[in-house]
């Protein structure tokens, strides 16, 4: 009905015709309006504007012609004598050309096939948009983005360099020293520096940006850590279970408190070298809340570590990175072991009941 009354508002073709100029020149961006034989039947003021061209020069005239044959482009012919003519409809077609005036341009070319009543012959609409300056910043963007990986990249060569160094330079100050004391203090600093080294070995292997899946991230951490710490002179095993991910920055800090526990277990857990055990380190999600697990089976003396009342570097290390996470840190030991748990807000009862029983079937599994 909207189009009946429309056209009773014209009394002639002259009055569609202005209409129709209007709406070309009314248009923002540049926009050709072709006859069936692509000669330019009217263009938009944008069109006049952008490519420095009159209107002498273009009206009347077939689309290869105009300038110095500017739109003489392959991919153009093919947009409008074959795929136009086939769909009847074309959106968001590039082409990059080198234009008289204004230099090498990238285009988006849009164009629809009107066909007049009657079958009276086609009209086609050519819409035009300058990309150029989009498609230079992207460029711009992917090449500082491929710049920063580089840079990233030799940081993190250079931070495991000294942290190697450090760890070397700790390691013989502590085989030379005569106090035994001391000799440990550099011992468990040497260990600690190393563990940094792990998780930061690893957090470049998962890749530090966006949302890292925690268990596979821990699960090579720990790999790292039975290899250096536990090795074949001990029968004891290292699993990692659950599921959830975490941003990098949270998975540093779950990285370094799950090297801190295991240390501590192995320190602590198992003073018979020759008694099998195992340590479970479990991750777990409920929406935005997660909870973190240490678990062995060892001595579980309540004078460990990190038993209540206990105060060492291991436990200030642990509460300082609890607190980071906005997680709270509980210990329980018992003549079955010890299970050290930081906790994120509050963790639904269910959650933990099957975590719970994931560790004890991975437990009886072995």
């Amino acid at each position: 009905m909207q189009s009946i009354g429309l056209r009773s508002q014209f009394k002639g073709i002259a009055d569609a015709w202005t209409l129709a100029q209007g709406i070309v020149d009314t248009v923002r961006e540049p926009l050709l309006v072709l006859d069936n034989e692509l000669r330019v039947m009217a263009a938009s003021r944008s069109f006049y504007s952008a490519f420095r061209v009159r209107i002498e020069e273009t009206q009347g005239r077939l689309l290869y012609t105009l300038g110095d044959g500017q739109w003489d482009i392959p991919k153009l012919q093919v947009l409008l004598e074959k795929i136009i003519p086939e769909r009847g409809v074309m959106v968001d077609y590039e082409v990059e050309h080198e234009f008289p005036h204004i230099g090498r341009r990238t285009i988006c070319l849009n164009a629809r096939q009107v066909f007049h009543e009657g079958g009276a012959g086609t009209t086609i609409l050519l819409g035009m948009q300058d990309i150029t300056e989009r498609r230079t910043l992207e460029r711009e963007k992917d090449e500082l983005l491929r710049q920063k990986d580089v840079l990233l990249a030799e940081l993190e060569h250079r931070i495991a360099n000294s942290l190697q160094i450090i760890a070397s330079i700790i390691l013989l100050k502590a085989r030379t020293v005569q106090s035994e004391e001391t000799r440990l203090h550099l011992q468990d600093a040497h260990k600690r520096v190393m563990s940094i080294a792990a998780v930061q070995k690893q957090l470049h292997a998962s890749g530090i940006l966006g949302s890292i899946e925690v268990v596979p991230y821990l699960s090579q951490l720990c790999q790292t850590l039975a290899a250096s710490m536990i090795g074949d002179s001990r029968p004891i095993s290292l699993k990692v279970v659950g599921e959830g991910s975490a941003t990098s920055r949270q998975a540093e800090s779950l990285g370094l408190i799950v090297t801190e526990l295991v240390m501590n277990a192995l320190k602590h857990a198992f003073p018979d070298d020759k008694a099998e055990g195992q340590i479970t380190v479990a991750y777990d999600m409920a929406g935005t809340n997660w909870k973190l697990s240490v678990s062995d089976n060892g001595i579980g003396k309540p004078e460990r570590g990190f038993a209540p009342g206990k105060s060492g570097l291991g436990t200030g290390i642990i509460k300082a990175l609890s607190h980071q996470l906005d997680a709270k840190v509980e210990t329980l030991a018992s003549s079955e072991g010890t299970t050290v748990s930081i906790t994120h807000a509050t963790f639904p009862a269910q959650e933990i009941r099957r975590v719970e029983g994931l560790r004890s079937s991975v437990a009886n599994s072995n």
